[in-house]
């Protein structure tokens, strides 16, 4: 693929993203299911440019107002500019260059117009971030975003935070415990020639180089590893799963942290996993079988009535109660750049009313000792420190205290935040942004 039929498949991409109704991961996957002529390298480098021109937006709406044109918008200019602007600001490339590479071959970008000569014109041999930019504009906050977020993170920190956000995730995967340990698979990755360091924080899992093809490694084909950010692991790190004990993961999904509890309890005691979505839940079984987990662990989704009606019966009967409940899901916008700027499910309102209907169907639930652990992947304090002040308010709440994370972290290990609850940036922890509180029934 010569680099302007690049250009050009990039453009044909963003234009099917900007017409899909589901995320941006979601919507090129097809795309390139559909053309798998595209050889890997070549899909690798438009996948690349397409997320890194989607992490842009906001500083290329500005360079395209600046030089005198709407932002981007659903016509035909609107999804070619940001790619030519991007081509110059992003990717360094001057006009005369660009301008070469445009010129109306087949599979290539047409010929730049005299209009669109002159607005690049204004942005040529300059670079991406400018002096003039507004402090929300260089940390790609939406607007409708941008209160809560600069009281979140609080105007001394609020672009570096943010800053964190517009580089790509790593790729973090969790060792399973089940089958052998985390010095074991690093040998293993290293006959493979691939080379793999300990997370900082959690002591199961593993960093690799972002282009590793997983699926064509051994320790993935015998179930070793899991695919999962060390964030997410944290949240099953901050739940304290031991040997014997009687787990209830509420919001399981695809059985992610399911498993990581599994391997914390060294497959003794019980799991039940509850899920609305009952097809993705019935997919996580061969996840959970591959594990070797799946002698501990029940699937009990609760759209089924009869499963409801358990539900209800079962009062102080666990251990620990994890709701890693639906939201937002701002903390994971390295990943999902595209949730920025548009909303895919339940508004905000109508998110924070799920979770606190989740927090009150399973408070019951919780033995006295025990733990509820409410946990999101969102940075928004309106679905995590309100949704905790508003169910302690609450009857469902009242017999619950918040347990410190000091106290409630594994013995031994260090506590990636002071105060009450886990709040994880990319900045801070080179994790997602996740959000986690650990509360406690007394005896």
């Amino acid at each position: 693929m010569t680099p302007a039929a690049r250009i050009r498949t990039t453009q044909t991409l963003l234009e099917r993203i900007a017409c899909a109704r589901v995320p941006m991961d979601g919507a090129m996957g097809d795309f390139f299911r559909e053309r798998r002529f595209i050889g890997s390298k070549d899909r690798a480098d438009i996948a690349r440019r397409t997320y890194n021109i989607m992490r842009a937006r906001a500083r290329l709406n500005w360079w395209m107002e600046r030089a005198g044109i709407p932002a981007a918008g659903e016509n035909d200019k609107g999804r070619r500019m940001p790619v030519l602007f991007w081509m110059l600001l992003g990717e360094n490339l001057s006009l005369s260059r660009l301008s070469e590479l445009c010129d109306g071959g087949k599979y290539h970008p047409a010929p730049l117009n005299d209009a669109e000569r002159e607005w690049l014109s204004r942005a040529d041999e300059q670079a991406l971030n400018h002096s003039e930019m507004p402090a929300d504009i260089r940390a790609e906050c939406p607007g409708e975003h941008a209160a809560r977020l600069h009281a979140v993170f609080e105007n001394r920190t609020f672009e570096d935070q943010m800053a964190a956000f517009q580089a790509p995730a790593p790729l973090d995967v969790r060792v399973n415990l089940l089958s052998g340990t985390r010095e074991a698979v690093m040998a293993a990755f290293e006959k493979e020639s691939i080379s793999s360091s300990p997370t900082p924080w959690s002591p199961w899992g593993l960093r690799l180089p972002p282009k590793t093809f997983l699926s064509q490694t051994k320790p993935f084909r015998k179930g070793w590893i899991e695919i999962q950010d060390e964030g997410s692991q944290m949240i099953a790190m901050a739940c304290d799963a031991r040997p014997g004990m009687q787990v209830l993961d509420f919001c399981a999904g695809a059985g992610g942290k399911t498993l990581a509890l599994a391997g914390a309890m060294g497959n003794k005691g019980r799991i039940v996993a509850m899920d609305e979505n009952a097809r993705r839940l019935e997919k996580a079984r061969p996840r959970f079988r591959r594990a070797g987990a799946h002698d501990v662990i029940e699937v009990r989704p609760p759209s089924d009535p009869r499963h409801r009606k358990w539900l209800r019966r079962q009062k102080k009967t666990f251990d620990i109660v994890l709701t890693d409940v639906p939201c937002s899901g701002s903390g994971t916008w390295r990943r999902n750049p595209d949730l920025r700027w548009r909303q895919f499910g339940p508004s905000l309102e109508e998110l924070c009313g799920i979770q606190g209907d989740i927090l009150d169907r399973v408070a019951h639930t919780v033995k006295p000792g025990g733990r509820l652990v409410y946990a999101t992947c969102s940075l928004f304090r309106e679905e995590n420190e309100d949704q905790i002040d508003a169910f302690l308010s609450r009857e469902a709440g009242r017999d619950f205290r918040v347990l410190p994370l000091a106290e409630a972290w594994p013995e031994g290990l260090p506590v990636p935040c002071s105060g009450p609850y886990m709040r994880l940036t990319p900045r801070d922890h080179g994790t997602d942004a996740f959000f986690a509180a650990v509360l406690w029934r007394p005896s």
